[in-house]
């Protein structure tokens, strides 16, 4: 309309005020929805679905007062298999302090409150609960779970997950005990004063089994040094041959 009338977007939406003319959010604010989602996405569970919830649920972050959900991440590949999964046209957004360091931003009011529902809150680290994920689904979700907080040893004998919620600790811990790995918590203090709790995976036997279980549903395989480092042992046992499962 600017092009065609001659006069500013503000003078047009004045005009349309003045004769009542309703517009919606985005039009008000002069930005149009840019990017496409499926904000059908969460709504379904899916191998896909229950992984990028682990990522959320870890590294994600759903912004209290805007209609935005945002993942980091230092493997970008990563962001990107969630953006196709999501069926995003999307922007990564490099971080200032870091290079390593990239983010994806969702807008959608869809997502913000599937997410939600799941469990995803704003300000959720100090409280998020371990969600109801279905049996079949738990695999992928714990897989995006090691993605998002996850750090495994470079030797291969033991992995964590950090997190500042108990309760979430001791889901994680009841998923790792129901599938008969060595596992524990271990909780500690930081220097606010605030406690952490550390869920341990250990053993070099033990940890390419907790590979296989949560890597060999991957729908599409991705290179991850996490994966490697659970594998390390395996493929010593198993004379340099890497053990996938796809």
């Amino acid at each position: 309309m600017v092009s065609r009338i001659g006069i500013s977007d503000r003078a047009i939406r004045n005009v349309m005020y003045k004769h009542g003319v309703k517009m919606n959010r985005e039009q008000s604010s002069g930005q149009p929805r840019k990017h496409k989602i499926n904000e059908n996405f969460f709504k379904t569970w899916s191998h896909e679905m229950a992984w990028i919830l682990g990522l959320f649920i870890t590294d994600g972050c759903v912004n209290k007062s805007i209609s935005r959900v945002s993942l980091t991440q230092k493997n970008q590949t990563i962001l990107h298999l969630v953006a196709k999964y999501m069926i995003a046209d999307y922007i990564l957004m490099k971080s200032y302090k870091t290079r390593t360091t990239a983010t994806l931003n969702i807008n959608s009011k869809e997502i913000k409150y599937d997410l939600m529902n799941l469990g995803v809150l704003p300000n959720k680290s100090l409280t998020v609960q371990f969600p109801s994920v279905p049996d079949e689904f738990l695999s992928s979700f714990i897989r995006g779970v090691v993605d998002g907080d996850g750090w495994v040893q470079k030797k291969g004998y033991v992995m964590n997950v950090t997190t500042a919620s108990r309760a979430f600790a001791e889901g994680l811990l009841f998923v790792f005990q129901t599938w008969k790995l060595r596992s524990e918590i271990t909780e500690e203090v930081t220097r606010a004063g605030n406690p952490i709790f550390r869920v341990w995976v250990k053993g070099k036997t033990v940890l390419p089994q907790l590979a296989d279980i949560i890597y060999n549903d991957a729908i599409e395989h991705y290179d991850s040094y996490k994966e490697d480092n659970l594998r390390i042992h395996s493929k010593i046992q198993n004379k340099g041959v890497r053990i996938c499962g796809y």
